[in-house]
This record gives structure tokens, C-alpha cells and sequence, in this order.
């Protein structure tokens, strides 16, 4: 692609909520959006897979599409593989991780949820980011692999009743502690695609904190001074399993700016 675009990265179409806050900060630079549909779901993977598929797969990406940068818009993806993506590939890797320190800024009660796949909320990242910014918070985990797979249905046009993701909320406030969280740090970027159903489930009041906007002011700060030419940019979705059902993604793909969708 001509001018050179970012690369948008996730094991599925959760990374859309990143490429909406990136879209409205640089609105004039074209976007490839990947979707690895052939290695999805990623949270229920080994480490040891993660760490080794995506530094591979983001070299093949880098090499067909030459982009200025790539963002891991995956909270999985980065907690496992980030530091191998960095030293394989010469050029800006922006990762994703647990917004956990706006949230202590932002939790009243010391409680935060943290709401991701299983392989993300057992990550020492998430330990070492607990201990450095809330240390003085309780922090409750849970993994939900089902909160991912109705953030793809939702975006296939398939609405899933509200006890769906009630049983997830009920989850997560029923583990110890969970009945003081006034905070939910969304930790997958799947997750921030369903907020609403979300907040609409819950039995207690609480906030949603994501990481899709410092994200995106990370990476507009990286391309400071780029110019692009054109003011309205092609953007490409690209899923990696050639059995996909693209049709059934393409409205809602096109509601994020994505008309041009192909398959590897």
C-alpha cells in the first residue's frame, strides 16, 4: 500500500475498539486491521504458542504491507509476546496492556476488577502492574473466553441475550472482594466492543477503564510530523483463515471504516 500504513493487530475483531480511537486521532492515515481468524481464540492458548505464532506472523504482515508501525492491539498477544515482536521486527511496535493505572486513579472504593481471558489475567505482567500502581487496591481477576466469543457475535449482527453477560459479571463480583469493585479494567480488547451489554448487566455501579485511548495517543505520538496525503485513506481488513465467514462480518466492519475486507 502507498503512503505506508499501521498495521492493526489481534487474534480477533476485538482490536476494533483500537482502531476507533487511533482512526480519531489520525484520521488521514490509511489502516490494515489484522485479525489472526486462523490462530483465534488466542486466550485459551499456551504461552509457549502465542510467544511463538505472532512474532512470525507479524514478520510475514510487515514484509506484504511495509507499515510505519504496528500496533499489538491485543492484551493477550503483548503480555506474552511484545518483548519477541520488538526484536524481531525494526520498526515502532506500540503493545497493549491491563489499564490498571488509570483505574486505581480512578477506583474510590480500592477494589478493581480486571476482566480479560484467562491467559491475561494470570500474567506476572499483570502482577507487576498491580504492584506498581495499586498496591493499595484488591485486585479481583476473572477469565471469560465466552465474553470474547459474544464480542465477535455482536459484531456479526448475532445479539446475545443480557443473562449472557450478567453470568460473566455475577462471576467476577462473586470471587472474593468482587462485592467492594467500583472499577473494571477491560482487558481484552474485545471487551470494550460490549460495554454497553456490560454495564447494562451489572448489580453494582462500577466504571469501565480500557487502554484503546492511550494507545492511540501513544502511537500518534510516534508518528508526530507524518503527513499523509490523502484525506479520506483506504483502510484493508485481513483475516488469516480462509474459512471465515467474511460476509457475516462485513456491515460491521464497515461501521469502523473498513470496506475492503480480504483473507490470506
Amino acid at each position: 500500500m502507498t503512503p505506508r500504513p499501521l498495521l492493526i493487530f489481534d487474534s480477533g475483531v476485538g482490536g476494533l475498539s483500537v482502531l476507533r480511537a487511533i482512526r480519531t486521532l489520525l484520521p488521514a492515515a490509511p489502516l490494515v486491521y489484522v485479525a489472526d481468524s486462523a490462530g483465534y481464540p488466542y486466550g485459551t492458548r499456551s504461552p509457549a504458542e502465542i510467544e511463538a505464532r505472532v512474532p512470525a506472523l507479524l514478520g510475514r504482515l510487515a514484509e506484504r504491507f511495509d507499515p510505519e508501525l504496528i500496533v499489538i492491539a491485543c492484551n493477550t498477544a503483548s503480555t506474552i509476546a511484545l518483548d519477541a515482536v520488538r526484536a524481531a521486527l525494526d520498526l515502532p511496535i506500540v503493545g497493549t496492556v491491563p489499564a490498571i493505572k488509570p483505574a486505581a486513579a480512578l477506583s474510590k472504593t480500592r477494589a478493581i476488577g480486571v476482566l480479560g481471558t484467562e491467559a491475561t489475567v494470570r500474567q506476572p505482567y499483570v502482577d507487576r502492574l498491580a504492584a506498581e500502581f495499586a498496591a493499595d487496591c484488591t485486585i479481583v481477576r476473572h477469565g471469560s473466553a465466552g465474553l470474547v466469543e459474544l464480542a465477535e457475535a455482536k459484531l456479526r449482527g448475532d445479539a446475545a441475550p443480557l443473562e449472557a453477560y450478567r453470568e460473566i459479571m455475577d462471576a467476577l463480583f462473586a470471587r472474593p472482594g468482587g462485592d467492594r469493585i467500583d472499577t473494571i479494567v477491560l482487558a481484552c480488547t474485545h471487551f470494550p466492543l460490549v460495554a454497553e451489554e456490560l454495564a447494562a448487566a451489572s448489580s453494582q455501579p462500577v466504571a469501565f477503564v480500557d487502554g484503546a485511548e492511550g494507545i492511540a495517543r501513544r502511537t500518534a505520538w510516534l508518528m508526530r510530523g507524518r503527513r499523509w496525503p490523502d484525506a479520506r485513506p483506504r483502510h484493508l481488513a485481513l483475516f488469516t483463515g480462509r474459512a471465515t465467514d467474511v460476509g457475516a462480518y462485513r456491515p460491521g466492519l464497515a461501521a469502523f471504516g473498513l470496506e475492503q475486507v480480504e483473507t490470506l
